[in-house]
Order: structure tokens, then C-alpha cells, then sequence
């Protein structure tokens, strides 16, 4: 062997490796959140307070488990999982004893569903995968699949999802697109499914990438790495603000960058959050190296929407937006207050806060220096939206 042939292998034994890890960890999270889903099936079926069922269970379950320091439990993730139990009960077969023995409760009825006789196929329902089959779907897939309540059509996106190997944004963009009931519609079928897997195929989704699923990442306790989504240029305009506004000495506290904001199976990220004890509020901040778009003003409006929503802790007055759009031409720097009266803002926020102008001139200023110094422009892969 040559010196070659063993930086190749180990290369590729590095690469082998770390997915077959991300793939260990991501079953291990179907798992778990298939087992919570059987819990709050037995539950709503079995349990002896009627008072917590309906809409407000999941309400008030997501606030407890959160409370216990357990992450991506959100109502609307619940219920997904409480489908996933119901879509897939062929599962039960790949519970392993240990994880029985742990998952006991006396609402549970496990050992019931370990020893029920294996998923048919009906008359009226496509043949279930096999629970080998189904953990091959990463959770960030499932998630997307499980509100699919047609078992034909659930099937056939499972089908083409493992043929192609798609990423979650290609089985989200085929959903999207009605892929299932344009094939339905066709008199070719074969030629509108290759044209889809020819699409698909230009972007596969490697297995490695599971180590950056968010899922994954919150699952295991690790912390998203922020420079995953950002340009270099925007990068580092978010450094030197980030310094600024410290340093204005002013009452900021910095507290994320890159806090990722999930609805549903959406991710959306903040590019800077401060805290400031002095008006008792978070300012979100989100950069964009382009020019300003319409649709950015509502980006930050729902980001604000969510904060007062899931974020605001007790004392705190509403959170503030910021929007700082630097095109090559020129820089546009908009507070955004979400429905906050103007006037209170001006007059109580605005003296505390530095102005738009300020901003505009440290952007403008920061930007020319950097692109003068060489730093690259390149768009960054998730965030220009």
C-alpha cells in the first residue's frame, strides 16, 4: 500500500464511520419518539385524568417535558409523534427488552404491543414497510411522512424518498408540488416519476449529514455550529456588530447566535440575540448581505411573533426586531416592534437603542473594509431566505 491508498482509506473510513454514528443516533431517536408516541396514545385511551385530554394535553405536556430539560417536544412535534406511533406500529417489533424494561409505565401497554401478531397488509392499505425499512427514514423525514394521513400516498413518498435518497427540503419540495397526484393524473406515470428522480438525484442526501440535523444535534445534547449557515462576509459583519453593540456598554447582553427557531419541521434561525436589562427585552437581530426583500420585514415579524410566544420570561417586556439589509449599493437598517405603539417605542426604546443611522454607517463602513480586505462573498447554503 502506498501513501495514497492509505490517506484514501482511512479517509474512507472516517467517512464510514461517522455515518454509521449519525445513523445509530438517529435511530435511536425514532425510537424515543415513537415510544412517546404509544405514551400518549395509552394515555388519551386509558388514562384516569379526563381532565388533560384533548388539545391541551400535548399544551401542557410539551411546558412539563420542557421543564425537565428535555428539548424538541414542542405540541405540534408531539402530536407528530403520537401519528408516528399510529402510522407505524410495525415498530414495536424493533423495541429492544432494555428499552422495554426502561419504557415501563402503567399506562403503557407495552409488553401488548411487543407480542401483537406482525402488521398485515388489508385490502384497502398498501403492504407496511418493515421496521428495518422504516428506520432507514431519518426523523426529520418521518416527521414530514406522518401527516400524510392517505396510506397509498404515504407510501408512495416513502417508496421514492428511500429510492432516491432524498433530502428533507426534496421530499418537502415533492409533497409541495402534488408529485403523488400529478403521477395519479398522468397517462405517463414512468415518465413524470423519472423526471422527479432525475431532479432529486442532482442533490443526494449523505448520511454523514445527520451529525448537523438540529434533531440530531439537540437529541444528544450538542450545540448547532453556527458557521454552517453563514457566508464569510456575513460572518464576520456579525462579529464586528456583535463587538459593537457590546462595547456601546449601553446595557446589551449577548445571549445566541444562530438560535434556531423551530414550527412544525421548519427551522429558522436568528442571527444575533441580545438581551438588554435595561429596557428588559431581547433584541433579534438578522443580517442579510443583499438587498432588502419584502418578504424580510415578515421574516422578522414572525420571529418576533414566536419569541413573545415561546421566549418572553416573566418581567420581560415584548422582544425587538432588528433588520439589517447591506446590499452593494446601499444599506437599509429598520427596527421592527410587532403591533408594540409606536410612540412607547420612540420615546422609551429608541433612547435606549442605537440608531439607524449609527447602524448603517458601522455596516456600510465594516462591509467596504472587509470586501477591501479580501474577505470572500459567497452565499451561505440555508440562510439567504
Amino acid at each position: 500500500m502506498n501513501y495514497h491508498a492509505l490517506v484514501q482509506s482511512i479517509t474512507a473510513l472516517h467517512a464510514d464511520s461517522v455515518g454509521r454514528a449519525a445513523s445509530a443516533v438517529n435511530q435511536a431517536l425514532v425510537l424515543r419518539n415513537w415510544v412517546i408516541g404509544v405514551y400518549i396514545v395509552e394515555f388519551e385511551q386509558k388514562g384516569e385524568d379526563r381532565a388533560e385530554y384533548g388539545v391541551g394535553l400535548l399544551r401542557r405536556l410539551s411546558s412539563d417535558l420542557v421543564a425537565c430539560g428535555i428539548k424538541g417536544v414542542s405540541p405540534d412535534m408531539l402530536e407528530r409523534m403520537r401519528l408516528f406511533s399510529r402510522h407505524y406500529p410495525q415498530l414495536a417489533g424493533a423495541i429492544s427488552a432494555p428499552l422495554v424494561r426502561i419504557s415501563m409505565t402503567p399506562t403503557a401497554n407495552f409488553a401488548g404491543l411487543i407480542s401483537a401478531p406482525p402488521v398485515r397488509k388489508s385490502a384497502d392499505a398498501p403492504t407496511p414497510l418493515t421496521p428495518e425499512t422504516v428506520l432507514r427514514f431519518t426523523w426529520t423525514h418521518l416527521a414530514d411522512l406522518v401527516r400524510i394521513d392517505d396510506p397509498w400516498k404515504r407510501a408512495f413518498y416513502e417508496i421514492e424518498c428511500l429510492s432516491g435518497n432524498w433530502s428533507k427540503r426534496q421530499l418537502q419540495r415533492q409533497i409541495g408540488s402534488l408529485l403523488y397526484e400529478r403521477t395519479a393524473l398522468s397517462t405517463d406515470k414512468a415518465a413524470v416519476i423519472e423526471r422527479a428522480r432525475q431532479q432529486s438525484a442532482e442533490m443526494p442526501f449523505p448520511m454523514a449529514d445527520l451529525i448537523r440535523d438540529p434533531y440530531v444535534l439537540e437529541f444528544v445534547g450538542l450545540a448547532e455550529r453556527s458557521h454552517y449557515r453563514e457566508s464569510d462576509l456575513e460572518s464576520a459583519l456579525l462579529n464586528h456588530l456583535q463587538s459593537f453593540l457590546l462595547e456601546l456598554g449601553v446595557g446589551f447582553c449577548f445571549e445566541a447566535r444562530q438560535k434556531r427557531i423551530t414550527v412544525g419541521n421548519e427551522h429558522d434561525y436568528v442571527d444575533l440575540v441580545f438581551y438588554h436589562r435595561r429596557l428588559r427585552c431581547h433584541l433579534l437581530i438578522d443580517l442579510k448581505v443583499r438587498a432588502f426583500k419584502h418578504g424580510d420585514a415578515g421574516q422578522m415579524n414572525f420571529y418576533l411573533n414566536y419569541w413573545k410566544a415561546n421566549e418572553v420570561g416573566a418581567g420581560d417586556n415584548p422582544p425587538v426586531g432588528l433588520l439589517l439589509c447591506s446590499g452593494k449599493d446601499s444599506t437599509k437598517v429598520e427596527y421592527a416592534t410587532a403591533g408594540m405603539d409606536q410612540q412607547l417605542f420612540v420615546s422609551r426604546y429608541l433612547v435606549a437603542l442605537p440608531s439607524p443611522e449609527q447602524l448603517r454607517e458601522f455596516v456600510e463602513a465594516d462591509r467596504a473594509a472587509l470586501e477591501s480586505s479580501g474577505t470572500p462573498i459567497s452565499a451561505a447554503p440555508e440562510n439567504d431566505s
